[in-house]
């Protein structure tokens, strides 16, 4: 869509996207922008340094319609002024801590609070109609790798306390915190929606290749993501498609509850076999790229059943996730 399709859009009122910087913020920001809306957007700020978020104030509308805020979740009181005036609220934004440099009970207190907080300035705006939070699959993990889960599965935290595996901490902020937003949204009165993706790939407009991306790129990249390897069965979703489910999800006035996004599952065997026949010049990496060998990795079989019943429709193929990230990882020097 160029600027001149732009300024026939009819613009639709203003929202708040948290997490603007990152991955799928600046595409949520960037497509939002496309489709005419004003949008404030939140990024994380740094006292030591200056974030370059040029990658989203050179957007096409930015200058007109995009207002940014620097936040902090551990001041969740800020969110007042982002939040002002706005009809809908993306809540994209989480602590990612892989490394485990903060405990498990701090991460998830902060993700709580920022969340709750969040929800708090949408009840003050008196102008938020509905509130969309992104979720993870994480949230709907179970413990046989066999079952088909749907939005009515939650990780057992408790599991996945025990078994310590990698990104435990997120895992568990991710569930404890969305459990904690439904439950002072009902309580409340606030319209929300959450969105469950599963791994989320294709382009990028940020400067570094975002983790999600550099995971589904493991076999081409090598062991470069915190040693995290691929499932046996692994689900992704385009970008692009993540970020249209949510703004479906915002305009649909039938959305309720919460929305499993997930529209490709392929054996890692499969994915293998399809990224040589497509990408041959790769292949000498993706013949060397080794499986977990110990305690593997499961992965339960994921449900859109519902968003797609509300009338959603999926647009990207695995084609265009991989083509679309290649391209970016290219352009940036990477591949």
């Amino acid at each position: 869509m160029n600027r001149g399709d732009m300024e026939e859009v009819k613009e639709k009122g203003k929202v708040c996207v948290t997490g603007g910087s990152g991955f799928l913020g600046s595409w949520m920001v960037m497509r939002l922008l496309q489709f005419g809306y004003y949008v404030n957007t939140t990024i994380r700020s740094h006292p030591d340094r200056k974030k370059d978020v040029s990658y989203i104030t050179n957007l096409p509308g930015a200058q007109e319609r995009l207002h940014i805020f620097n936040f902090d979740l551990d001041k969740p009181e800020v969110f007042n002024a982002a939040i002002e005036g706005c009809i809908g609220v993306f809540h994209v934004a989480h602590p990612v801590d892989f490394d485990n440099k903060e405990s498990e009970e701090t991460i998830t207190q902060r993700s709580i609070n920022g969340t709750l907080g969040i929800l708090q300035a949408c009840l003050n705006s008196k102008t938020v109609k509905r509130v969309v939070y992104t979720s993870s699959s994480t949230t709907v993990m179970v413990e046989n790798s066999s079952d088909i889960v749907d939005e009515n599965s939650w990780t057992n935290i408790d599991i996945v306390r025990a078994l310590k595996n990698f990104a435990s901490s997120y895992t568990i902020s991710k569930t404890l915190t969305e459990k904690a937003a439904l439950e002072f949204a009902e309580i409340n009165g606030i319209d929300l929606v959450t969105v469950i993706p599963t791994w989320i790939h294709g382009p990028f407009i940020t400067p570094q290749i975002p983790g999600s991306v550099r995971s589904s790129m493991e076999m081409i990249l090598g062991h470069q993501n915190y040693n995290m390897s691929y499932p046996p069965y692994v689900p992704f979703v385009h970008v692009d498609d993540v970020t249209n489910a949510h703004i479906f999800l915002l305009e649909n006035p039938n959305a309720k509850g919460r929305y499993i996004c997930s529209a490709v599952e392929i054996t890692r065997e499969k994915l293998a076999e399809f990224l040589s026949t497509r990408y041959p010049e790769f292949q000498k990496q993706i013949n060397e790229y080794t499986w977990a060998s110990s305690e593997e990795v499961t992965c339960p079989r994921f449900s859109s059943k519902k968003l797609l019943e509300t009338g959603f429709k999926y647009k990207h193929g695995l084609e265009e996730m991989y083509d679309g990230a290649i391209e970016c990882c290219k352009q940036r020097s990477i591949l």
